[in-house]
């Protein structure tokens, strides 16, 4: 029983099995309009990381919840993996976490209580790390193995960084590289080897702590995390509730080696191929762009991957500081946002 690999029990993993953007904006246009209270910071309206909700004048309180199917066959992996990816976006909020809910969903007569305990152990290890405490959750008998979590978190209101407040000139900078979508699909098809593993594992379990640290540097306009969207499905959501567009530079992208080269031999998520049919109008690829790997790249979707800042150019060499500081090194100035109406140019 122990020896069934976790991602053969599900159709996708990790933030590549989300539904697909055009399918969820369609679902989510035929939502019913909730309340909305005026201390309602953050809701529905353009997308973002996380809800927030303003307590008092020194606090609002934020709150997510993520979870996925395995994107790895490891359940001690996939835990830490799945916990990550949860808490980041309290992170790209520019709040601190303060404690976690566990969600799970497993095929209990395919998986014995020794492996879905490795995936909690996992969980609790990260929140460990981060400085939460799993305070509850809720469990099911699920088709398919399920884990994530709830994650509340606190931020001065001042202190919010939604992903719609970038300004004309700002410049783009990421936290991570691309490409874990890739190396993912590898694993599965039994192509990625140890040393990639490894990488993948690296990237995936990194914490984006640095996000409330951006957030209290002045210049800093804007935060969100990159996704099961991907870069490109991420970077429109802010050029649209911006109401600017974006000019990257493809020589500035960081990508993480292997991943590039499994991209030109043909190696890619079904969620890289959705996400492009769902934003691809309103993408525009030079030439030097206009590559089957490259539109891979754009569209793969991460889990738990790197921070996106927008912020004024004086602060550039701050944010990348930071970034640097905390070990962040791959972080770097991607391009930059100008007049436009929720496009982006890849050059």
């Amino acid at each position: 029983m122990n020896a069934i690999r976790l991602t053969q029990l599900s159709h996708g993993g990790g933030c590549g099995c989300k539904i697909a953007p055009g399918v969820l904006a369609e679902i989510l246009a035929r939502a019913p309009q909730g309340l909305v209270p005026r201390e309602l910071m953050v809701g529905t309206e353009s997308s973002d990381d996380a809800a927030v909700y303003r307590l008092n004048d020194e606090q609002a309180l934020i709150a997510t919840t993520d979870f996925f199917t395995p994107i790895v066959d490891d359940p001690f992996d996939f835990g830490r993996i799945a916990a990550t990816n949860a808490i980041s976006d309290v992170y790209a909020m520019g709040g601190t976490p303060i404690l976690a809910l566990a969600i799970v969903g497993m095929p209990l007569e395919k998986l014995s209580p020794e492996v879905v305990g490795k995936v909690l152990e996992g969980g609790a290890r990260v929140c460990q790390e981060a400085g939460i405490p799993i305070a509850g959750g809720h469990s099911i008998d699920l088709l398919e193995p399920v884990y994530g979590l709830v994650v509340l978190g606190l931020a001065h209101p001042a202190n919010i960084r939604k992903n719609s407040d970038a300004q004309i000139g700002d410049a783009l900078i990421l936290g991570k590289p691309l490409g874990v979508g890739v190396l993912s699909a590898a694993l599965k098809k039994g192509l990625l080897d140890s040393d990639g593993y490894a990488e993948m594992i690296r990237h995936t379990t990194q914490l984006n702590k640095v996000g409330p640290l951006l957030a209290a540097i002045r210049g800093v306009h804007a935060l969100t995390d990159v996704t099961g969207f991907g870069l490109a499905g991420h970077l429109l959501e802010v050029c649209r509730g911006s109401g600017l567009s974006a000019v990257v530079e493809k020589a500035a992208i960081p990508i993480i080696p292997l991943a590039e080269r499994l991209a030109a031999e043909g190696i890619k998520t079904g969620a890289s191929g959705r996400n492009w049919d769902a934003y691809g109008a309103n993408v525009q690829l030079g030439r030097a762009v206009a590559l089957p790997e490259w539109q891979v790249m754009l569209t793969d979707p991460q889990t738990s991957g790197g921070l996106l800042v927008s912020c004024a150019t004086n602060a550039v060499e701050a944010v990348l500081e930071l970034f640097h500081s905390n070990g962040f090194d791959a972080a770097c100035v991607i391009g930059r946002l100008v007049e436009g109406q929720g496009t982006m140019i890849c050059d």
